[in-house]
């Protein structure tokens, strides 16, 4: 009974995947240029920072962009493939420093305390700091007094946001991961102003009329050059490069693609709630599903695996067995599941050498933290099977594994199987917090667009349903199973 269950439950949950798989092609989150070459280049980047690098969701997964452009041209001088991998800004760094990517381009600038880790090319392009604000009122710095601003996290704009705090009283600095959160921010009238580079923030003053812009007096002129990893022999050929784009006008170029200010659009009037705006960008967001699935089917099973495992250690006569599995249940029921997939993810590069990829990080993760809840459902519903039926057993002279295998533990997951469904339900919903490793789940393709068309409610909504019905349809799963397996009482 217990292999025929389990079974069922591997099948109609790797039938669910294969359906929508089948239906959906695979999103990859990531660049893939033309086979021209033999050889190939990672690049990381953080693809919400327009027109840098974003993703036009309408149109689909690509990444495009100043940066990209550039890349693509050096990669292909030099005899390179390009690969592009998205990520967090503040996690671009790390990736380099831990090989994940051969270089990265994310309008970064050189800074003193990055150089200590990374290398830097020559720069490619200088920039000017501004605050961007919504209010018609802040046209100077001593205008932000009492205000407060916003900065991106890890980024060299936070040093001209404390130059302002330091010189303008009671300006308080707030920081988010990306630049939309800062538009977002301003746009909910969370944030008086944020602290932006002039390239990224003429996209938003393009977009948006209510959105204004001054430069900040004596900021630091800020370069954004390419990150490669300390010793990197493509240092001097990038420069080599850098320098010829420069000579023969092609930098010049592709800047004016990209950086040339455009009329700005008349403010529209739209409703509060306007799914339409986000319509042309609902299929991106659904490629999401087949990560998400694959994702949750692969944990589930790590988890119940192991889940079942740690149970069998926990109810075993070994002390040694007992200790390590209420350890092991101890530490990842007593810990963040953020702080536990973090570790994983960026720790193991640094632990190990390798470079784990998203994708496995988390699903190790999840598998891992499942785990201690699963072992502890099963092991309650062990001890709920009348001890006369072990003792019958053991009377009969039946071996422990026959017994567990056939006797008790079908018995206890036929009793556990409404609380096993509830885990998977819960680690099913808990996926989300993958994005912040830069798998494009659903969630993380509903922040994309959320970012890419300055409405969040939308996205959110359209992420939630998808979320609410895969729910359901792991509930109905569930007590499908529940009802097969009562045909027996």
């Amino acid at each position: 009974m217990l292999k025929r269950t389990y079974v069922l439950l591997s099948l109609a949950l790797l039938i669910i995947f294969s359906a929508v798989g089948a239906v959906l092609p695979m999103g990859e989150h990531q660049a893939l240029a033309k086979e021209k070459h033999k050889k190939t280049l990672v690049m990381g980047t953080s693809a919400d920072y327009a027109p840098y690098e974003y993703i036009d969701t309408t149109k689909g997964n690509k990444i495009i962009g100043f940066d990209v452009d550039v890349a693509n041209h050096i990669a292909d001088k030099l005899g390179y493939n390009l690969v592009i991998k998205d990520m967090d800004f503040n996690g671009l760094v790390p990736a380099l420093d831990s090989k994940r990517v051969d270089f990265v381009m994310a309008g970064m600038t050189p800074n003193s305390e990055r150089k200590k880790k990374v290398d830097f090319s020559n720069t490619y392009y200088q920039a000017k700091q501004l605050v961007v604000t919504d209010n018609p009122k802040i046209k100077t710095i001593q205008d932000l007094k009492g205000k407060t601003i916003g900065v991106q996290l890890g980024s060299i704009q936070e040093n001209e946001a404390k130059k302002i705090a330091d010189k303008v009283d009671k300006v308080h600095i707030e920081k988010r991961n990306k630049v939309p959160d800062l538009v977002q921010e301003i746009m909910s009238k969370r944030f008086d102003g944020a602290v932006i580079e002039d390239g990224v923030a003429i996209e938003y003053l393009n977009k948006n009329s209510d959105l204004s812009a001054f430069e900040i007096p004596d900021s630091a002129s800020a370069g954004s050059a390419v990150a490669l990893q300390k010793g990197s022999k493509l240092t001097d050929d990038f420069n080599q490069q850098i320098a010829l784009m420069k000579k023969n006008g092609e930098l010049d170029k592709i800047a004016k693609k990209w950086f040339e200010p455009k009329s700005k659009k008349k403010a529209e009037k739209k409703s509060i709630v306007d799914f339409s705006t986000i319509m042309p960008s609902v299929p991106y967001i659904l490629k999401g599903i087949v990560t998400t699935l694959k994702f949750v089917v692969v944990s589930i099973l790590l988890g119940f695996v192991l889940g079942t495992i740690l149970s069998l250690c926990k109810i075993s006569k070994v002390k040694v067995l007992r200790w390590g599995a209420d350890a092991y249940t101890s530490i990842f029921r007593g810990t963040p599941l953020i702080l536990q997939l973090l570790i994983i993810y960026n720790a193991t590069p640094q632990l190990t050498g390798y470079k784990i990829e998203p994708f496995l990080a988390g699903v190790l993760t999840f598998g891992l933290n499942s785990a201690a809840y699963v072992s502890e459902i099963i092991r309650a519903g062990i001890n709920g099977v009348d001890k006369g039926q072990r003792e019958a057993s053991m009377a009969l002279g039946v071996s422990y594994g026959s017994m567990m295998r056939q006797i008790i533990l079908p018995q206890a997951l036929k009793n556990i199987l409404p609380a096993l469904m509830n885990e998977f339900i819960t680690l099913t919903k808990e996926s989300a917090i993958i994005a912040v490793i830069g798998t494009t789940d659903i969630m993380r393709r509903a922040q994309i667009v959320g970012a890419d068309t300055y409405r969040y409610f939308e996205p959110l909504i359209t992420a939630g349903i998808i979320y609410y019905l895969m729910v359901m349809a792991l509930t109905v799963l569930g007590r499908m199973l529940e009802r097969r397996m009562s045909r027996g009482d």
